[in-house]
């Protein structure tokens, strides 16, 4: 199945009903796809093609989606930017795929003229905004496909870029279809109105519209994550179900707002992106009386892998168990699957795995061997099959010889009560290989030291474990969707020390 087709069959399968909510405004899903078709159809009129990539950079809204459908209906490939990004890592990102156009909204005219500045070349630009000026007097793109192959690429994906250039995961049809189909299969949720905060621009948050095109769902569209707007549309539309990071979890708890709305509606939330410290998982469930799902994915899968359900038991600090479609073994250093119980690297195979790196046939060979997908993620499987994700193999901690698991050092950090949330990583050591240091972020007014916190540790921890030093931060550096960059605390920690 074809990318436009989830919608074609949405509207088939559920008639005509409010799709997207953006503020007081409402579109339908028949009125989505007729200006999808007329953005299509302009499109090909300004010289897009098949195979052509195309850029998608603004703030969630729904002109995101509906460029998404317009870009696939003129067999274009989608590229999705987070407009949060660096005018150089987007520069690179167009370079890299050979941008034909970029289709973005007026609010980022700024960033628009930086990005083209870096790239010193033109690149075509459509302010999304222009849709409302279509005429009428352009055709519809010719959404009659026949028998195109669902394995054509259809988005390329760039990768955060944490470890080095960002790189491009292409995803097809198949791949991207497929795993909707499956998630939503998996989750057996209900039909209804769930809320779009995550970025669109991340797989994360694009998996959740075509989800939403296989459930008959709506989706409360919203460009930014304000706790007490979510709540207001969870009230509003009796939301039973949405998706979040942890950074946004923290933030509902946090939040003073909660008791002035009804959000007696709220079953529960999908979180994933980012590992979820065990006590904030406890603390939202205590105040909002709603389940949380961890899951996990990656942008290689199509996103998702595994994840909670309703109607099986949710194991604090799992992120649950594979979804259909999703064939997943843990193995040594030597590929040898391992027991029960015991840690190694998550592989992966199915129709959801990415083809490889566009234009990056080293990385590819690299990554996919034998047609299994090496994550570089750390995990363990219980007698069950529920996964336990036990850490990045980039950050793995090597002191002294021993393995050190920066996720179990965090996790004991983040139940102090003086502790927002905590980052460990490894720094180079001439005497022990590699040293442990935290960089904590406090609660607001605590007075927590670092002597405090080392003797906290040193109760809940082996001695080899406990962080050499502990580091105060305002706040950590994250990614468009709330991923710690551990590579850029390593790189700000060793250069503070080359400076000493």
């Amino acid at each position: 199945m074809r990318l436009s087709s989830l919608l074609d069959r949405n509207i088939q399968e559920f008639g005509e009903y409010p799709f997207l909510y953006d503020g007081d405004k409402e579109l339908t899903n028949v009125e989505t796809r007729a200006l999808a078709n007329q953005l299509a159809g302009k499109l090909r009129q300004s010289g897009i093609g098949e195979g052509d990539r195309v850029l998608v950079m603004m703030p969630n809204n729904p002109g995101v989606l509906i460029a998404y459908q317009a870009i696939t209906r003129a067999n274009a490939v989608i590229v999705p930017v987070l407009f949060t990004l660096h005018p150089k890592e987007i520069a690179f990102i167009a370079k890299n795929c050979q941008a034909a156009m970029l289709i973005t909204s007026s609010s980022m005219k700024t960033q628009v003229n930086l990005i083209l500045k870096e790239m010193n070349e033109h690149m075509p630009t459509l302010m999304i905004e222009e849709m409302e000026n279509i005429s009428t007097g352009i055709p519809l793109a010719d959404t009659d496909e026949g028998e195109r192959n669902d394995d054509e690429v259809v988005v390329i994906l760039y990768t955060s870029g944490t470890t080095g250039a960002p790189k491009g995961v292409m995803l097809t049809h198949k791949n991207l279809t497929m795993n909707a189909a499956n998630s939503a299969r998996h989750a057996n949720v209900d039909r209804g109105t769930t809320i779009g905060v995550l970025p669109l621009a991340h797989v994360f948050g694009l998996t959740i519209s075509h989800a939403c095109y296989v459930t008959g769902s709506s989706i409360a569209i919203f460009p930014r994550f304000i706790p007490s707007e979510i709540f207001e549309a969870i009230e509003k539309y009796k939301v039973k179900s949405f998706s979040v990071v942890p950074a946004m979890i923290y933030g509902m708890i946090a939040s003073k707002d909660a008791d002035r709305f009804d959000l007696t509606s709220l079953e529960s939330v999908s979180s994933g992106s980012a590992p979820l410290p065990v006590a904030l998982l406890h603390g939202f469930e205590k105040k909002f009386g709603a389940s949380v799902y961890e899951g996990y994915g990656l942008s290689e899968a199509s996103p998702i892998v595994t994840a909670h359900k309703k109607g099986i038991p949710v194991k604090p600090g799992s992120v649950g168990i594979p979804i259909p479609g999703v064939e997943l073994k843990i193995v040594d250093d030597r590929g040898r699957e391992v027991p029960k119980g015991v840690i190694g690297e998550i592989i992966l195979k199915g129709e959801h795995i990415t083809p490889g790196y566009f234009q990056n046939e080293h990385k590819s060979v690299e990554t996919i061997v034998d047609g299994w997908l090496h994550t570089g993620d750390l995990a363990q499987m219980d007698e069950e099959g529920y996964i336990y994700i036990v850490d990045r193999k980039k950050d793995l901690i090597i002191k002294n010889g021993f393995n050190i698991y920066p996720r179990d050092i965090e996790e004991v950090l983040s139940k102090h009560e003086g502790v927002i949330e905590a980052a460990v990583i490894g720094i180079p050591d001439e005497r022990t290989g590699e040293e442990v240091l935290a960089c904590v972020v406090k609660r607001p007014n605590d007075e927590i030291t670092q002597e405090e916190l080392l003797e906290y540790c040193a109760g809940q921890m082996a001695k080899n474990k406990l962080p050499s030093r502990i580091v105060f931060l305002s706040e950590l550096p994250r990614n468009g969707v709330g991923k710690v960059l551990k590579t850029a605390l390593r790189q700000s920690v060793v250069q503070q020390k080359n400076m000493r």
